[in-house]
């Protein structure tokens, strides 16, 4: 048995008086409104409505937020696009089709302001107000500044609709609803950053460097730095800022370690791993500014741009973060992100051989196909007491954490656990990777385990194994060790503004 659609008129008295009563309030609240004058706004409030048909003003919004070319700001466009498009999707595949009010009468609004081309849907719920909120909360909930900046415009939108004499004033407040229900749950999916920020603790103290006086800041060119580096002495005049090439990184810092109170990188995870060793060495705080292609160091601290960290610089804002390190023989290292061994180097050394001839993207594609093929395992230790063959151990530094559909973030840097997944051996690996990916923490499988120890050795390890750690591959054989130094490195981080 179906249920019918619901016809909501006003043409019905005396069966429902508590639905009469209400539509005719809303009826006398839409004829104040479209009958009443907006000097200055007449002619205005049809061509912000036509505006906003199919998302057009939203779009050019997102745009617009996107050329500032801050990380907070791309993904408040981005956000506020998936707010909107769930919206839509909602009013016209709900909304629209549940519930058949017909559009109100156009007796009390005055002709400048009728729309030339009438909507032929129903009325409820308004489909323009839903998208408008939508896109505004979307932005907020991921930048509060810019989102105070879109809100007056998506409340004029709404309000247009209403006096334009298109919807009632109810069909507006019922699509604002459905479009901020719809931004809280594009929210729930992917969580904003706020939301996984990990805590400032344990605090540490170090120098407030109040105009960037005492830090000396390597930057790598490689990374395409440039900006960067200019914005943070923009916002730290007396900064030294180094800029070198790749092959210069190590020898620049090291220089620089002999004469800064603090020691500030910018580049990618590679590059902050370099610096990381000579901070721990020098016992100096260290001062990330992301600016290579990978940042899950920086981002996992908060620090997206120059001004989060001149801010945490200039406030003194700083804490203790833990350190992976590994050994095997005589090479040691440490990992501020992941160390793996198994497909995941194979595939970074293969995709290497291939990206300068093809590009990044297609080398990656075709490393994958390559490895993931071959019929032999890429590792075969003993692990947990039992040697067996591999395709896959990952070790995290601090326990990775997924919330909805959004990749697995750190929420505590500083929680003396390396985090392991394991992927068995067998056949079929590109399905067992998948598994294990989809699985997430799921600590029981035939395909996978996931285990958080502070300490990890792998015997019989074979000749050629290689070995990942922040990005650089090395190769090792016989034993290695994975253990933690908790609370090793000082870091700088903004801690308030959050």
């Amino acid at each position: 048995m179906t249920t019918p659609d619901l016809d909501l008129t006003t043409t019905k008295p005396g069966h429902h008086p508590l639905r009469d009563r209400v539509l005719a309030l809303d009826r006398r609240l839409f004829e104040a409104a479209a009958g009443r004058h907006w000097p200055g706004a007449d002619p205005v409030l049809p061509r912000l409505g036509r505006g906003a048909n199919h998302g057009a003003l939203w779009f050019a919004a997102a745009a617009a937020l996107a050329a500032s070319r801050t990380p907070r700001a791309r993904r408040a466009a981005t956000r506020g696009l998936a707010s909107l498009g769930l919206a839509s999707l909602a009013v016209n595949t709900l909304g629209k089709r549940s519930v058949r009010r017909p559009r109100p009468a156009l007796d009390p609004v005055p002709l400048i302001r009728q729309l030339k081309r009438q909507p032929i849907t129903t009325s409820f719920p308004s489909g323009h107000a839903a998208s408008a909120a939508a896109f505004a909360t979307g932005v907020a909930l991921e930048s509060p500044v810019w989102g105070a900046v879109v809100a007056p415009v998506a409340a004029s939108v709404a309000l247009s609709r209403v006096c334009t004499g298109v919807h009632f004033p109810s069909d507006v407040l019922a699509g604002a609803a459905l479009g901020v229900g719809a931004a809280f749950a594009v929210r729930g999916l992917v969580p904003t950053r706020s939301q996984v920020t990990p805590p400032a603790r344990p605090r540490a103290e170090v120098p407030a460097l109040l105009e960037g006086e005492g830090l000396v800041l390597v930057a790598n060119t490689a990374a395409g730095t440039a900006e960067r580096a200019r914005a943070l002495r923009d916002e730290l005049p007396r900064a030294e800022i180094v800029e070198c090439e790749p092959q210069d990184v190590a020898a620049e810092l090291e220089k620089a370690a002999g004469r800064a109170r603090a020691l500030g990188v910018c580049g990618g995870d590679g590059t902050v791993n370099t610096a990381a060793r000579v901070a721990l060495r020098h016992r100096l705080p260290l001062a990330v500014l992301p600016g290579g292609t990978l940042n899950h160091f920086a981002y996992d601290l908060g620090v997206e741009d120059a001004r989060d960290l001149a801010r945490a610089l200039r406030q003194g804002d700083a804490v203790r973060v833990d350190v992976g390190r590994f050994s095997c023989g005589d090479e040691h290292g440490v990992f501020l992100n992941t160390c793996s061994v198994g497909v995941y180097p194979e595939l970074v050394r293969e995709r290497e051989r291939w990206s300068h001839r093809i590009g990044g993207w297609p080398a990656g594609v075709l490393a994958a196909r390559r490895v993931l093929r071959t019929g032999r395992h890429p590792l075969e230790a003993e692990f947990q007491g039992r040697t067996r063959p591999l395709w896959l151990l990952f070790a995290g530094n601090g326990t990775y954490h997924r919330v909805g559909l959004a990749p697995g973030r750190r929420l505590d840097l500083a929680d003396g656990q390396l985090d392991v997944r394991v992927v068995h051996g067998g056949r079929r690996p590109a399905a067992r990777l998948l598994a294990a990916a989809l699985a997430g923490p799921l600590t029981r499988s035939p395909v996978h385990a996931a285990v958080q120890v502070g300490r990890l050795r792998l015997d019989h390890v074979a000749p050629g194994t290689l070995l990942a750690h922040d990005g650089e591959v090395i190769d090792v054989e016989g034993s290695v060790t994975l253990e933690k130094l908790p609370e090793a490195l000082t870091v700088y981080r903004p801690i308030t503004g959050y």
